[in-house]
């Protein structure tokens, strides 16, 4: 379909267009069962954007957590005897919620893009469709990973708390000094939409060379539009000037960034995590910040979740940290819960997702 085209552009403004034909959907699939009822749904967060409330409210009987942060005990209460689920925010969506939920359950849309808190094997057990929301996040989330990149490599954090502790060293000619973007090379540990997406941003800052590493080899044309490398691990962490994490937490991946990897990095090297905390040891992260094994980073994203204030890695000057707000944009917030309103829309009619998991 055309919308669908447009949903990987992340065009998501235009998806009035689809509403009116995914309620027929739901309509005339209501009116073939047995029961003329309207479905049921849960949205499982207070916060919801009100984009997919309204889209689901037409030809669905709506139900929602109250609590704020939501209850789990509210959400296993709710959830029962519902046809779809809205699941907003990252409660585990396991066996538990599941088996609540019952037989009848028909499909379950995240409002997310990683799916990490999501027993996936069991949603596939129980032949339960799943959607998601990828893409239309990836503007956001590669504008803040730009923001981070040069956040870490000029200094910001150390600076302001230069003028908190009243330590404006300004007789200096060579203070705080940082890493220059320009004529640099940068290296993507994960290259789908989001890496791509701040690699084109990128390209504005006059940067020298894209290195990527990914199990599969992106298309020649984007390559050469984006002066774009395959190359392998080791050779990334070696060339880089700036790392950016952005790929998903797998097995494979937990864990990858240690020590091991971070003395194969330049010591002027900038790592940037905008995907999931886990990938990085944060141990070994915080022991090569603190030797200067390499030179700063900046994060979106750390373990645990949230990070306790008492944390050693908020003891550096040379790590800039935020509370993982990278889809954080009114117009992102509100494209995601269309996408997953049209994703439960779509289960219910027993059609294909717009945006499916699996």
């Amino acid at each position: 379909m055309a919308f669908e085209s447009l949903i990987v552009l992340g065009l998501v403004a235009t998806c009035c267009l689809i509403a009116p034909n995914d309620a027929s959907l739901v309509f005339r699939a209501r009116n073939r069962s047995m029961s003329a009822k309207p479905f049921k749904v849960l949205i499982t967060h207070p916060e919801v954007p009100q984009s997919g409330i309204d889209l689901l409210k037409e030809h669905c009987e709506l139900t929602q957590v109250l609590s704020l942060p939501p209850s789990r005990a509210e959400l296993l209460e709710k959830i029962k005897g519902v046809d779809a689920v809205l699941w907003g925010g990252h409660s585990p969506l396991n066996a538990e919620a599941l088996d609540a939920a019952g037989p009848q359950l028909k499909c379950i849309s995240t409002m997310s893009a990683g799916i990490d808190y999501v027993d996936v094997a069991e949603m596939k057990r129980r032949k339960i469709p799943l959607g998601h929301s990828p893409t239309v996040l990836d503007a956001a989330v590669a504008d803040l990973a730009v923001g981070l990149l040069i956040a870490a490599g000029r200094r910001f954090h150390e600076a302001r708390r230069k003028i908190d502790s009243d330590n404006w060293e300004s007789y200096h000619l060579n203070w705080l000094l940082g890493q220059d973007v320009r004529d640099s090379v940068v290296g993507f540990f994960g290259f789908g939409g989001i890496g791509q997406a701040i690699a084109k941003r990128l390209s504005g800052f006059d940067i020298d060379q894209v290195l990527y590493t990914t199990r599969r080899r992106i298309d020649q044309e984007t390559e050469k539009e984006l002066n774009a490398k395959k190359v392998d691990f080791d050779e990334l962490l070696a060339k880089s000037d700036f790392v950016v994490i952005a790929s998903p937490l797998t097995p494979a991946t937990q864990g990858i960034f240690n020590a091991t990897a971070f003395n194969k990095m330049k010591r002027t090297a900038v790592l940037v995590n905008i995907a999931r905390g886990k990938i990085v040891n944060q141990n070994d992260l915080y022991d090569a910040l603190k030797s200067n094994r390499i030179f700063a980073a900046g994060i979106d994203v750390m373990d645990p979740e949230p990070l306790p204030p008492t944390d050693k890695l908020l003891t550096l000057d040379n790590v800039v940290v935020l509370p993982h707000i990278g889809s954080a944009t009114t117009r992102t917030r509100s494209d995601m819960s269309t996408i997953a309103a049209h994703n439960v829309l779509r289960g219910l009619a027993g059609e294909p997702m717009l945006s499916p998991a699996y």
